[in-house]
């Protein structure tokens, strides 16, 4: 769910006009199905479909909240894969562009930490510890994911304008304060 490119547009230099049509219809028919599939249903069926008591008390509103907090990262993470990389979440139709606008700015595997926050926000709504291993395995699967595939990936693509991204935001813990030079676009006016 990070922004590996692919093909010849991954050059640095954009593409003209806007996302593609097969950028836009594929983020609309695969993100769902796959963000509902692992960040919904497969924590529901971990549950057993039913709450279990709270893990501890205000669990469940702590839960609420993350899950309502993920919601605009996962959003922004998608949008930004279109209209700014002219691609797609999957791997097989990644993004053509550098992204680094948006959530990008401050982490850059916004995806990925907005589904694991929905999911431990599900394990602490449904009182599962199940849910709560599973999401254990989803940020190390991501992470190995992220570390020997997509971050190779966009060091070749993007080479310069990767590393100096890479350098000046973190992988997942948001930074906060100031977008620095790095987040901003090549080509764009810097801060």
């Amino acid at each position: 769910m990070s922004a590996a490119p692919r093909g010849p547009a991954a050059t640095g230099t954009p593409p003209a006009g806007g996302p593609p049509a097969w950028a836009i219809l594929g983020t609309v028919a695969l993100a769902p199905l796959f963000a509902g599939y692992l960040g919904g249903y497969l924590p529901w069926r971990l549950a057993g479909g039913t709450l279990h008591p709270p893990l501890f008390p205000l669990a469940r509103g702590l839960g609420a909240a993350l899950v309502v907090l993920a919601v605009p990262g996962l959003l922004s993470f998608l949008i930004h894969i279109v209209v700014e990389g002219h691609g797609t979440p999957a791997p097989f139709a990644a993004p053509r562009r550098l992204v680094t606008g948006g959530w990008f700015a401050r982490v850059r595997n916004p995806g990925y930490l907005s589904l694991l926050i929905a999911i431990v926000g599900e394990g602490l709504v449904f009182g599962s510890l199940a849910v709560l291993v599973y999401a254990a395995a989803v940020a190390l699967i991501a992470h190995l994911f992220v570390v020997l595939h997509e971050e190779p990936s966009l060091r070749r693509q993007f080479g310069a304008d990767y590393e100096r991204y890479r350098r000046e935001v973190p992988r997942w813990l948001p930074r906060l304060g100031r977008r620095t030079s790095a987040a901003t676009p090549p080509g764009a006016p810097r801060a």
